[in-house]
């Protein structure tokens, strides 16, 4: 098992793999599982709910970004909303187990490194549950990509009250939490900068924290 240290040495891909593959996020084994927040119902069905209305009150279906698609628990039950569905994630072997499991007209899967590569073509990224896992560099970098698409949809685990924003921390399998923090895209060191904003759910996780689901309609729109 890869200790702190040894993390920093290690490349993002590499961790992941490594996660998925000593299920560290729990599920059976020689079997891929993205963790309770893709699976569990207190946490699914709401954000079903809240992301399906939003993707049907457009008259013209987007097409949708999955950065991050994981197992595609949450992928499979909104892609009859989308004109197309781009599933991304950063293992290799587990984008080509979605690619044998889940076969439609309008889904395509590809293994890409979120924060080195050039993203596909989208109106809308969803980034659920994704960046509370990386470091602030690795952020910084997939926000820049963002700014291309008119629409996110960011999901993350944070603190419930005050707390401090984007503390940096190793990527991995664990998140801010520990720290006392989460992370806040347009607060520093990330200042994404929507047009604007609207919180569409929140669930209480526990009694010290919330996993919230932010839209953004972004500069590109216009």
């Amino acid at each position: 098992m890869v200790g702190k240290k040894d993390k920093k040495r290690w490349s993002t891909k590499a961790v992941m793999h490594q996660i998925y593959e000593n299920n560290m996020w729990g599920g059976k084994e020689n079997d891929f599982y993205s963790g309770t927040g893709s699976h569990d119902q207190k946490i699914v069905a709401p954000y079903i709910q809240m992301v399906s209305s939003f993707l049907k009150s457009f008259e013209k279906p987007l097409s949708v970004c999955d950065l991050g698609c994981g197992d595609f628990n949450i992928g499979i039950q909104l892609l009859n909303y989308t004109s197309d569905y781009i599933g991304v994630d950063v293992v290799d072997n587990l984008i080509e187990r979605n690619k044998e499991k889940f076969k439609r007209n309008n889904l395509s899967f590809e293994c890409l490194d979120i924060c080195k590569d050039e993203l596909p073509n989208a109106d809308c990224a969803i980034v659920r549950q994704v960046l509370q896992h990386l470091s602030n560099n690795e952020i910084k970098q997939l926000v820049k990509k963002l700014e291309k698409y008119k629409y996110l949809i960011i999901t993350e685990h944070i603190p419930i009250g005050i707390f401090t924003p984007n503390i940096d921390i190793v990527t991995g399998q664990g998140i801010r939490l520990k720290k006392k923090s989460g992370v806040e895209l347009i607060k520093e060191p990330f200042n994404l900068n929507p047009i604007s904003e609207n919180k569409i759910l929140e669930v209480v996780y526990d009694d010290k924290s919330l996993i919230v689901t932010m839209v953004y309609i972004m500069n590109s729109l216009v």
